[in-house]
């Protein structure tokens, strides 16, 4: 009988995402400028040669670390409360010192996609996946165009990040154009604070339109609700983070009550900087839409940029 992964959180990271493969792409991007065939067997050997070697974290670790203890907690008849699925464009052979990493390292990772220099972005859907990392920009817009699950780009990791608990995963959001749609934000944008307010506060009774991770978010919240702990307990503790204020804030918090889903902590920041709150929440990781905020946001804590959809009038206006 299939396993039946529906009430899983399932995430699936690039190998350049959990581990810091800075150096092996850089002796691989230094070759194919001149020649791909022998860039690939140059590279090949490269890896063969290092298979045994140790890497070290890339910016996605923590969060894998914090959501796999999490099984800990699992009965035994249930399902997986979270699964990961390292996906890589390396071919099985040179993923070999990947998979030796996630040995050492005991990751309960048994699930695995390594297709030799084409895109893992086909294989989300057959793997059930809700929440895609990666350091391959257009990966992740595809993921989000064709909105087959939630997907980031995850920056650099910060040089002194340490987690808050070893029991607890923290993840923080911002809101408009991740969590909801980006049709506040175009208002915002095309006509201003002011106008933003109003528009807002005049529809703060209207549930928000989803957006990109709005799927993830209740997903997460599904999580919550199989933990033995009390929701306002529980391990999972989620913020969102946003440069909205009064009176733009109760459409927000409405919206999540129409969507069943409990937020531990909500910062309505009025346009003050986010790194320092973000410091202060320490989240295994950040998603934000804007470069704006993930450029300070990622010397502080794990962060990850989530790709506007290539469609949608926000990106169109942008870009005017």
């Amino acid at each position: 009988m299939p396993l039946d992964l529906s009430q899983t959180l399932v995430v699936g990271i690039s190998s350049t995402a959990l581990f810091d493969l800075t150096e092996a792409d850089r002796f691989f991007r230094s070759h194919v400028r001149d020649d791909s065939e022998k860039a690939v067997a140059l590279y090949r050997q490269y890896m063969l040669e290092r298979e045994e070697e140790d890497l070290a974290d890339g910016t996605g670790m923590p969060l894998v670390e914090a959501l796999l203890r999490l099984n800990t907690h699992r009965k035994d008849t249930d399902p997986p409360l979270v699964e990961v699925v390292v996906m890589s464009r390396n071919s099985p052979e040179t993923g070999v010192r990947v998979l030796n990493n996630v040995r050492r390292r005991q990751l309960a990772i048994s699930r695995y996609a390594f297709t030799g220099g084409g895109s893992v972005v086909a294989y989300l859907d057959a793997f059930d996946v809700d929440l895609f990392l990666t350091t391959d920009v257009s990966d992740a817009q595809a993921v989000i165009d064709a909105q087959t699950s939630a997907a980031a780009i995850l920056r650099d990791r910060p040089t002194e990040f340490q987690a808050a608990s070893e029991s607890e995963v923290r993840i923080a959001f911002d809101a408009d154009a991740v969590l909801f749609d980006d049709a506040s934000e175009l208002i915002y944008k095309s006509e201003g604070l002011d106008r933003f307010h109003a528009h807002e506060n005049e529809r703060r009774d209207d549930p928000l339109e989803e957006g990109p991770y709005a799927v993830l978010l209740k997903k997460l919240a599904k999580l919550q609700q199989r933990l033995p702990s009390p929701v306002e307990f529980s391990p999972v503790r989620i913020a969102v983070v946003t440069a909205r204020n009064a009176p733009a804030e109760m459409r927000v918090i409405k919206t999540l009550r129409n969507w069943g889903v409990y937020v531990n902590e909500m910062l309505f920041l009025g346009g003050l900087e986010k790194a320092k709150f973000l410091k202060a929440f320490n989240p295994h990781i950040f998603f934000d839409d804007q470069e704006l905020h993930l450029a300070a946001a990622a010397r502080v804590v794990p962060s990850a940029k989530v790709p506007i959809r290539s469609n949608s009038q926000l990106k169109m206006f942008e870009e005017r």
